[in-house]
């Protein structure tokens, strides 16, 4: 997607609101000269960031956006502006992520990934995320800062995302997350509770975990087996968020500007031209019911 196409899908979006008289930001507008950037025009270049080769944001906007992009935006400013106009964009971004969200197919996968803010000899002297960010700790280790849980389907859209202190266990937030969610949804052993089974069943979702090797064996379909080896889809939907859309990083000063770098590049990974897949059929959909 070139960076024209994901402007007017940007404004489309925004206009969209506009329609209907409601507000993209929050708060009373702040008093002083309006920006020369329209609020479109900030999130397409947020977006953007994430779909490129650059890794520091302010790399990419002094020596791409100010070299290259003169002619798509003619309003830009200094990039210390730009830093204080970033803000604006958290609600709309937050909002254009939910539209982007797609319509749960009946199988999907869930799984949470680490967001660190510092290295865990920087603990004590942190202060950005001080009262917010916790000590966690996963198969990797100990860290210090957040937690990403998010859900995607078998076409690797995603479906769901939330994020959560670094201690918060990974089951807590599920029964939100998969509130709109039916069928299947897959999981590794952290997600493996009765409890937790029985209330996603209520709700006309089948939890689908391994069994741990404490645990006596249990006969599973040959279609739920398959779908637990199929897991790898959502780490490497993990991976290229990580790597690709840079959603983590230890260089954050403020909360807001944190959240605006995790939004867009969720968004620009829904932008993403092929996602893994499991390039499973509608015929083959439509037969779980009866392999289950």
């Amino acid at each position: 997607m070139s960076i024209v196409e994901l402007f007017c899908d940007v404004d489309d979006f925004c206009q969209s609101w506009a329609c209907y008289g409601l507000p993209l930001q929050l708060g009373q507008p702040k008093r002083g000269p309006k920006p020369s950037l329209v609020l479109s025009e900030i999130m397409t270049i947020m977006i953007h960031f994430h779909q490129s080769h650059y890794r520091d944001f302010k790399a990419y906007y002094i020596e791409h956006v100010l070299k290259h992009l003169r002619a798509e935006f003619p309003g830009l400013v200094s990039y210390s502006r730009f830093v204080e106009l970033m803000p604006t964009a958290l609600l709309p971004l937050c909002l254009y992520l939910v539209s982007r969200f797609a319509r749960p197919p009946g199988i999907a996968f869930i799984d949470s990934t680490l967001l660190p803010v510092c290295h865990n000899k920087r603990i004590g002297r942190h202060k950005v995320f001080a009262d917010l960010a916790e000590r966690g700790k996963s198969s990797l280790g100990w860290f210090f800062g957040f937690k990403l849980p998010l859900i995607v389907d078998d076409q690797g859209e995603l479906l769901a995302v939330c994020l959560t202190p670094g201690n918060v266990e990974d089951r807590k937030p599920v029964p939100r997350l998969a509130k709109k969610l039916w069928g299947k949804l897959c999981g590794d052993r952290g997600y493996l509770s009765q409890r937790l089974f029985e209330q996603l069943f209520k709700q006309g979702l089948q939890l689908i975990t391994p069994i741990r090797k404490n645990m006596p064996n249990q006969l599973m379909p040959l279609m739920d087996k398959l779908l637990t080896r199929k897991r790898s889809i959502i780490e490497t939907i993990n991976d290229q968020l990580k790597n690709i859309s840079q959603i983590a990083h230890t260089r954050h000063r403020s909360l807001t500007n944190f959240l605006v770098n995790l939004l867009a590049g969720l968004i620009a990974y829904t932008h993403q031209p092929k996602k893994p897949s499991l390039k499973l059929s509608k015929s083959e959909l439509a037969l779980l019911p009866l392999l289950s």
